[in-house]
């Protein structure tokens, strides 16, 4: 009786032992073993860059495990991207690390000249520059193009000049509104003036008028200006030029003011 007792409580202690080695090696292959090999890398939010290539730049960048894995370094590296505007990178137990990103919305386009070539650019609400996907906006016609913007050099993280944020940002209001009136203007054109100051120059669509008018762009001069341009044409259809600014109206063809 009693060596069946001791075979019996060899038995327990064998079956505890792998009990615990069981538990251990659970806890092993869902938590130690994730701790020291490559993170899972899940970006989101992202539409101008391959998620495929951010995450095997980020693995490029720190060929490490989750334990050593560097967030602040991979939120640096990924914003550098002239198109990224924000990104969080967040670290979750046991083997992930999330990055969302939130890319620059352009609202207007224009053409640098880097010398070799004039190339697309975007602008964005806060007047940075940046060149991704700027194609996608040529044919956006919701996008206005905006010219006479003095950029003589392109860089990474460049912004206009700080005078012409103001239109940026006017732009960016209207073009938030429900109606498109930008997809009837085909450009504006900044025209400097004396003093730091600047007038624009618009060119309707499908039309060889052209509109000028002060630095103030909303959605009531839009409207006042195509009332005006319908009723002016209604007079005479060879007008070139169509002055609003001033708070009167005045037309101009062949050479002559009206």
């Amino acid at each position: 009786e009693k060596a069946v007792d001791k075979n019996l409580s060899t038995l327990k202690i064998i079956f505890a032992v792998l009990c615990m080695l069981l538990v251990f090696e659970g806890i092993a292959y869902k938590f130690i073993i994730p701790l020291t090999r490559y993170p899972k890398i899940v970006i989101s939010g992202t539409k101008t860059y391959s998620e495929q290539e951010l995450v095997q730049s980020l693995y490029a960048s720190q060929n490490v495990s989750w334990f050593s894995f560097n967030a602040a370094k991979a939120a640096s590296l990924v914003s550098a991207l002239p198109a990224v505007e924000s990104v969080c990178v967040e670290k979750h137990f046991p083997d992930t690390i999330s990055v969302n990103i939130i890319e620059r919305e352009a609202v207007a386009l224009t053409f640098v000249n880097t010398g070799s070539a004039t190339v697309p650019v975007q602008i964005d609400r806060n007047g940075v520059l940046f060149t991704p996907n700027a194609e996608s906006a040529v044919f956006d016609r919701t996008i206005p193009i905006v010219s006479g913007l003095p950029i003589e050099h392109l860089s990474t993280g460049m912004r206009i000049p700080q005078k012409y944020r103001s239109l940026v940002e006017q732009i960016a209001s209207i073009r938030s509104l429900p109606q498109k009136y930008f997809a009837a203007i085909s450009e504006i054109c900044v025209v400097p003036k004396e003093y730091g100051n600047y007038e624009l120059v618009l060119y309707p669509v499908g039309s060889h008028t052209r509109v000028l008018t002060d630095r103030s762009l909303s959605e009531e001069a839009l409207q006042y200006m195509m009332v005006v341009l319908d009723i002016v044409k209604s007079l005479d259809s060879d007008i070139s030029e169509i002055d609003l600014r001033y708070g009167s109206v005045s037309y101009r063809t062949d050479g002559r003011g009206r």
